[in-house]
Order: C-alpha cells, then sequence, then structure tokens
C-alpha cells in the first residue's frame, strides 16, 4: 500500500516518520517544500502537487492548517480530487468543520471513493511518541479498512459515526482543553503571587485529582520559558471559534469557552503571539 501525505508541519512530520518506520511508502507535500527536505531525505517522496500525491498513492491523509486550507488542498487547482481515482481513499487529519468533513465524503462517494475525518489529540508529544488518540467520522467499512494505519500513529482510536462526527468528536476535546489550558494558566499565577515552588506544587497537583495532560506537558515547558509550538496558538483559536459556531448551531450557550476563546484572540490578534504554543497564553496576564 502506497500512502501519500500532504502538511509537514510539526506533527505531520512525526506521523510521517512513524509510518515509515512501519515500512510504508509514503509520498509527500507541503506547501513550503524546505519543511518536507528533512523526510525526502529519510527515504520520503516529493510530489509537487497535491494532484500528484493523489495520482501515485492508495491512501492520502492530509494535516494542514485551516479549513480555507482543506478546502485548497481536496477542490482547488491541482487537488487532491483532480488527481484521484476511484476506489482510493483520503482521510482528513486536520481539525476542521464538520460541514466540510460532510462535502469531501460526499464528493468521495459520489465518485466511487472513500474518504474519512480523522482528527487527532495528543500533540507533538502524542505525534513523536505514536501515542495520538484518533477520532475517526465516515464509513464505518472504510474506517475498518484503514485502522492499521491509525494503529501505527496512535494508541486510541475511536469510529464515532457518519462524515463529521471525527470533527464534532474533536471538538468536544478542544472545549475540555479550554478549560485545562487557562486552568494551568492561573494555576501558575497564584502559585507564584503566593511564593510558593512552582515544582513542587507541579509534583504534587500532578499526583491528585487535578492532574491532567495539559498540565503535565505544558507546566514544565512554561517553567523554562519554553514557547515553542507543540501545538500552534493560532490554530487553537480556529478550533474554539468552530466549536463555538457549531454549538451556538446546536442552541448551546458555553460561557467558559467563550471566555478561552477571548484570552487566545489577546494572545493571537492582539498580542501577535500565534506562533507560540498554547501554553503562551500566560505572556498576556
Amino acid at each position: 500500500m502506497k500512502l501519500g501525505w500532504i502538511g509537514t508541519g510539526v506533527m505531520g512530520a512525526a506521523i510521517v516518520r512513524n509510518l515509515m518506520t512501519a515500512g510504508y511508502d509514503v509520498t509527500v507535500y507541503n506547501r513550503t517544500k524546505s519543511k518536507a527536505d528533512a523526510l525526502v531525505a529519510a527515504g520520503a517522496t516529493w510530489a509537487d502537487t497535491p494532484a500528484a500525491v493523489a495520482e501515485t498513492s492508495d491512501v492520502i491523509f492530509t494535516m494542514v492548517g485551516f479549513p480555507r486550507d482543506v478546502e485548497q488542498v481536496y477542490f482547488g487547482d491541482h487537488g487532491i480530487f483532480s488527481g484521484l481515482a476511484a476506489g482510493k481513499t483520503v482521510i482528513d487529519m486536520t481539525t476542521s468543520q464538520p460541514k466540510l468533513a460532510v462535502k469531501i465524503a460526499t464528493y468521495a462517494c459520489e465518485h466511487d471513493m472513500h474518504a474519512l475525518d480523522a482528527p487527532v489529540s495528543g500533540g507533538d508529544i502524542g505525534a513523536k511518541n505514536a501515542t495520538l488518540t484518533v477520532m475517526v467520522g465516515g464509513d464505518a467499512d472504510t474506517y475498518e479498512a484503514m485502522l492499521p494505519l491509525f494503529n501505527v500513529l496512535g494508541h486510541k482510536v475511536n469510529h464515532f459515526g457518519d462524515a463529521g462526527t471525527g470533527q464534532h468528536a474533536k471538538m468536544a476535546n478542544q472545549i475540555m482543553i479550554a478549560g485545562t489550558m487557562t486552568g494551568l494558566t492561573e494555576m501558575l499565577l497564584y502559585t507564584k503571587a503566593a511564593g510558593l515552588d512552582p515544582e513542587k506544587v507541579l509534583a504534587t497537583l500532578s499526583s491528585g485529582g487535578a492532574d491532567n495532560w495539559s498540565m503535565d506537558n505544558y507546566v514544565p515547558r512554561i517553567l523554562k520559558d519554553d514557547y515553542t509550538p507543540g501545538f500552534f496558538a493560532r490554530h487553537f483559536l480556529k478550533d474554539l471559534r468552530i466549536a463555538l459556531s457549531e454549538a451556538d448551531a446546536m442552541g448551546l450557550n458555553l460561557v467558559a469557552t467563550a471566555q478561552a476563546k477571548r484570552l487566545y484572540e489577546v494572545m493571537v490578534d492582539v498580542k501577535g503571539l500565534g506562533d507560540q504554543g498554547t501554553q503562551g497564553l500566560i505572556n498576556i496576564y
């Protein structure tokens, strides 16, 4: 089975390495070619367009930044669908809009292709260690056929139903993370103001009811003034906007998530810190 991968950013590049380690031939494309150079040097094949990836691959994964990028990669000039033959499968791992996942799946079905939406959680660490959580929407038979690939890159894979349900599950994930990021930020501010040893506080909280993945992975970075992105703040803001739009359509008023969005808007849109990791939220306080 020949694989294609479009989007070799922080997480995408790590996942491609895991797929190659598992013995798969992978053809890659990235909008900025230099970001794929290390993968090509390690044995991946470069393609000049998404269409060229589709032409030479049986299964094509995408992990790009924003819904507009997904739209362009699939439906634009030289996009995936312009080079994809019947019987092949596309898997969008971008965190994107559920309605766009439905659009991709509908087009694929109408042309005898297969499509899944499969966003992930776990950040750069999960991508490197192949411990991602994968949330999948789409045809059940296609999911079963692709499960061996998902198991290469993640340790927890769940199928939620029809196209778009993987994206809805990811929105639930991001809503939860919004609370943990504001919580860990304000916990650190309180710790500093009270004159406590932050390392000792972290060790204590990590062994009790306050423990959570974000705190365990991001507080040590903050204590080292490390704001490099395991996950870009600008992408997290995009996710929160999607989540709140979907919630609004369902008649939900998610007050805490809306407040987290406003804080990340200050970080990204006002302070210009969107290329920091989500842990950079502390820099706006």
